[in-house]
Parts: structure tokens; sequence; C-alpha cells
């Protein structure tokens, strides 16, 4: 009975009355959360098996460094450029830039007790995404900063996610850090049907590769309805923010091309783009390159998407600080068949509402960072706290 009761709750949880007209809607929340550097606790390095079809996680996985010896691997080292096409048929090791951080035996003494705080924080902050608006959790998030896909699955068998029954897409990246996106979603709620991860591949000033998180685009049934999403985390402004804008805008161009390509072959799919730009919405990798519209009114064949935040921004709300100012580099950009005003409900989704999520506990209290994220790590000490991101989400709505 108790399973029964169960299930009626998450079913109706995925209903709610408008306080506009008092009508029934239904909804679903979609959002993701930087959970800074989740890792577990093994020191670990990339393995890639290029003898595996590249949709295998086999192809590419993380191992234990002591497991390495046990593996095959290619006696000749792997000199060329990191990805999927040039490491068909070789089997190789990739070792991840300060692998050994997050271990027990680091500065950090990152041991089981801490990570289970962090997988306990970050399913917390998950499960309340949108649930005041909608009565129940996301149905579906995006995850960036993880280590592997195991943490992933350690996350969704918290107790405050294991009953929603979250699946997992994730793919190793090829970032210098070993750090991925990864989406997690309500098998219930939504079908994938495609996933891919799509390389970024840009350059340094000495013309060597920097290796950087792919774009992870996934695409499904929300619902019955056709829906695209891309979960980014574009590379960081370390150097300065001219120095490394065109490696930004270099990621804007991928995205741009990937969201173009479907919204041409699949018009009435709904197309989704989040994550971490590490640029404001008025930056020009998000405004000339993606061409992401400000307002509404803007939307047009040549600009097809819509910036969710530019409101938010406009209005001084920052999701994170960075160099001590504050910025809103967490974001959703939405296609343009994703809008409608407010109060208007349709037959298939359209946006209700925008947030970054920031309640009381997500927020540190005193001292020089009063007022930003309560993030996890100050140097190598853990704080208890949640991330340097605020997450951010979008609640969309339909006749039910």
């Amino acid at each position: 009975m108790k399973k029964y009761l169960s299930i009626l709750t998450l079913a109706l949880g995925c209903l709610v009355f408008a306080q506009q007209k008092g009508q029934l809607r239904k909804v679903a929340t979609v959002g993701f959360l930087n959970v800074e550097n989740l890792w577990d606790t093994i020191q670990s390095a990339d393995y890639i098996d290029g003898t595996k079809d590249k949709s295998n996680p086999s192809f590419h996985r993380s191992v234990p460094i002591d497991s390495i010896k046990h593996l095959i691997v290619d006696e000749t080292p792997f000199k060329g450029e990191w990805s999927d096409e040039a490491l068909k048929g070789k089997r190789v090791v990739k070792y991840q830039g300060g692998s050994d951080e997050f271990t027990p035996k680091s500065a950090k003494n990152y041991n089981y007790k801490v990570y289970s705080q962090k997988l306990e924080n970050a399913a917390r902050v998950i499960s309340e995404l949108g649930q005041k608006q909608t009565g129940t959790a996301p149905a579906i998030v995006g995850l960036l900063e993880v280590e592997n896909r195991q943490v992933v699955e350690d996350l969704v068998k918290q107790p405050k996610l294991a009953k929603y029954d979250y699946g997992v897409i994730h793919y190793n990246s090829y970032d210098y850090r070993g750090i991925d996106p990864a989406f997690i979603y309500q098998k219930r709620r939504f079908t994938p049907t495609n996933s891919i991860k799509k390389e970024i591949k840009i350059y340094g000033e000495d013309g060597k590769r920097e290796y950087t998180r792919h774009i992870l685009v996934v695409t499904g049934m929300l619902d019955n309805e056709p829906i695209a999403l891309f979960l980014n985390h574009w590379p960081s402004r370390r150097g300065g923010e001219a120095v490394s804008l065109p490696k930004r805008n270099a990621a804007a161009a991928v995205l741009k091309q990937q969201m173009d390509s479907i919204r041409i072959q699949s018009p009435n799919t709904k197309i989704l783009a989040m994550g971490d730009f590490n640029d404001d919405p008025v930056s020009s990798s998000l405004k000339n390159v993606l061409k992401a519209a400000a307002s509404p009114k803007d939307l047009s064949e040549s600009m097809p998407y819509l910036n969710l935040m530019y409101p938010l921004y406009k209005k001084g709300i920052a999701s994170l600080a960075y160099q001590d100012a504050p910025n809103l580099f967490d974001q959703i950009i939405v296609s343009a068949n994703l809008y409608a005003p407010a109060n208007e409900l349709k037959k298939d989704y359209t946006v209700l509402r925008t947030e970054i999520y920031a309640p009381d506990y997500l927020i540190t209290k005193e001292g020089n960072y009063k007022g930003y994220p309560f993030r996890s790590w100050s140097g190598d000490k853990f704080t208890g706290g949640f991330s340097d991101h605020f997450p951010a989400f979008v609640i969309l709505q339909k006749e039910p």
C-alpha cells in the first residue's frame, strides 16, 4: 500500500494550481547545479579503450591508479591530441592534473566523511529546486564538476533523491583536471533517445591544445514532448577576461552549431542550453556569437534563442562572485518555441518561471565573503558548505 501511495504522491506532484485564474497545469522543473568538485576519495586516472565504441561507457572511464597495472595499455605512449576520434583502436591512460588533491592523504584530508557530506549537501539542494512551486523534485538536473560516473551514481542514491528513481547520463571529458558535466533525470518523466559529448577544441598562445569540458547534448521525451538539452561548462577566465574570451567564443560557436542543427531538423523540439558559461548575459560570447536574445521582442529568425537570465542580470542578481565582483555566469537559454506570456497556458511546454536558487542556508553569513555562495572549501579546509555557485532552474508549464 505504501508503494502505491508513494507513486500517487509523485504523480500528483506534477500538477499544480496556478495563482492566475486558479488553473490546473502540468509542470516540470529543469535545472542545474555546480557541485564544486564532487570527487570520490580514490586517486584515479582516465583509461581509454579505443577498441570499444565511443558510446560505450567503457570506452573512456575513470580507474583507480592502483589498477592500471592490470589493464592492457599500448606499449607506445600516445603523443597526439586527446579526442575520441584520435584514440580509436588505442588503449591508453590519461593522468589527471592534481588527481591526488581530493584524497585522504592530501592537504584537504578528503576522506569518506567529507565525501558523504558533499553528497548529502548536493542531494538536498537538488531535491529543493522548484519544489516550492511544483511540490516535487526536478525532472531533469544538470551537474557540473563531477569526477566520474560513480559519484553521480552515489548522488542519486542519497535518501533525498532515491525515491525519484533518477537515471544518469555521463561521459568522461578530456578536461585537464578530469571534471565532467552530467545529467540526472526522473525515468518516469524523461526518456532519453540520444546523447553525445561535443568536444570544444581551444588552443593557447603557444598553439598547444588546451583541454576543457565538453558540451553534453541529450535529446529525448519529457512527458511525451520532444526536448533537447545542452549542458555547458565553458573555459574559465584564467589569465583574464579579455585574454580568455576567444576560448568562450569558440565554445559558443560549437553550442550554436549544435542548437541550430536540432532546431532546423526538428522545429517542434524544445531546446534548453544551461550551465556555467563563465560569462555574463551581456558578454560577446552569448550576445554576439550565440546570439541569445535579451527579450522576447528581440526574437527573430536570426536570433532564435532567448536568454532567460537577462532580466535577472539587469536586476543585479548574481550566481557567484568572481574576483570579488558579482556575476551571473549560471544561465539558462531556450528556443523561441518555449516562450509564452506567463499567464498563457498552452498544450505543450512553455516557460513559467526562471530562478537563481539562493535560500538562506546557501549564503555565507559573515566574513569577507558575506552574501556570497556558501562554498565547500576555504583553501584546504572543508567548510561544510555547498557550492561556490548558486543553482539555477526553470519551471515549464502546460495544460494537464
